[in-house]
């Protein structure tokens, strides 16, 4: 049943695009890299084997003095070759690391794009993290955006210890995008998998660390209530951002959009000076396995 549910919500959800780069082995380092792009050389790529057996692909982009390393999912219709540009601009004006990754089925990652990949995808990412970075819980800000809000909130709800989460774009539900429904039903977006029967707007309710929200108030794709309630939601709410104008796909065009994160970032700077973890705390083990653009588009046919 869960794979079943998976596929189903897969239909409405992932529209990968022909991918935008290529991976390729440095002859002498023997260290990926992209090809098809202009190459960075302060960014490592990695290729991650996660639960299901499929090979995504990760980026960590290094900054000398970074303050934190936000976990970017990124949205529905891109990749990331698509987000180099972006990356490079928020690592500069946030002063952070950033790790992302191609869902299954996306950019040269193997496998289809499912909701219970992206769980699979985004928990390898997070291991990596941990294993070949030494990155704790309270180093990280989770970054979700448009359908990337899906597996961001699945691993906020494991991780208790987290710095922050950002929201951008997010989605209550798959179902949620189409129709205005008030119920959860079997087959909806990020409800019914193989780990977890809830969706976000259940998910968030578990969430422990500062959320912050970013939403346009104009944004066709995914109404701005939607981001109203998961802030409404939220335990920790940070300020949210309704940016007056904003569509789905170019909040990061508008100037309150980085002044706001920018903020976020000095707030959890300053929290995590106040309240810094003990030794204990940062030797965490990494997730185990269980047993069990930008745009988001959904098909309406």
């Amino acid at each position: 049943m869960g794979n079943v549910t998976s596929n189903m919500a897969a239909k409405f959800a992932f529209f990968p695009p022909p991918p935008t780069y290529g991976v390729s082995k440095d002859e002498e380092t023997g260290k990926l890299m992209f090809t098809g792009i202009t190459p960075e050389k302060s960014m490592d790529v990695h290729q991650l084997t996660t639960k299901s057996g499929n090979k995504v692909i990760a980026t960590f982009w290094k900054h000398p003095f970074s303050r934190f390393t936000l976990l970017y999912s990124h949205g529905n219709a891109a990749d990331l070759g698509q987000m180099v540009d972006l990356f490079i601009e928020l690592r500069a004006h946030l002063r952070v690391n950033i790790m992302s990754y191609d869902y299954s089925g996306y950019g040269v990652s193997t496998g289809k794009p499912t909701e219970l990949n992206t769980y699979y995808d985004i928990e390898a990412v997070y291991n990596c993290l941990r294993s070949e970075y030494g990155i704790t819980q309270e180093e990280m800000i989770l970054y979700g955006q448009s359908v990337g809000s899906g597996p961001t909130l699945h691993l906020a709800t494991r991780l208790k210890r987290l710095r922050g989460i950002i929201l951008h774009s997010a989605i209550l539900s798959g179902l949620r995008v189409l129709y205005p429904v008030k119920m959860t039903f079997w087959f909806d977006m990020y409800k019914v998998s193989l780990i977890s029967i809830v969706s976000n707007i259940e998910k968030i309710r578990h969430v422990t660390c500062p959320v912050l929200v970013l939403h346009g108030t104009k944004d066709d794709i995914v109404n701005i209530s939607h981001g109203r309630r998961l802030w409404e939601l939220a335990k920790d709410k940070y300020d949210p951002l309704w940016v007056k104008g904003g569509g789905h796909c170019n909040l990061e065009t508008y100037p309150e959009y980085i002044k706001h994160v920018r903020k976020f970032m000095n707030a959890m700077e300053k929290l995590a000076l106040n309240n810094p973890p003990s030794k204990q705390q940062n030797d965490e083990p990494s997730i185990k396995e269980t047993k069990q653009n930008r745009c988001l588009r959904f098909s309406k046919r």
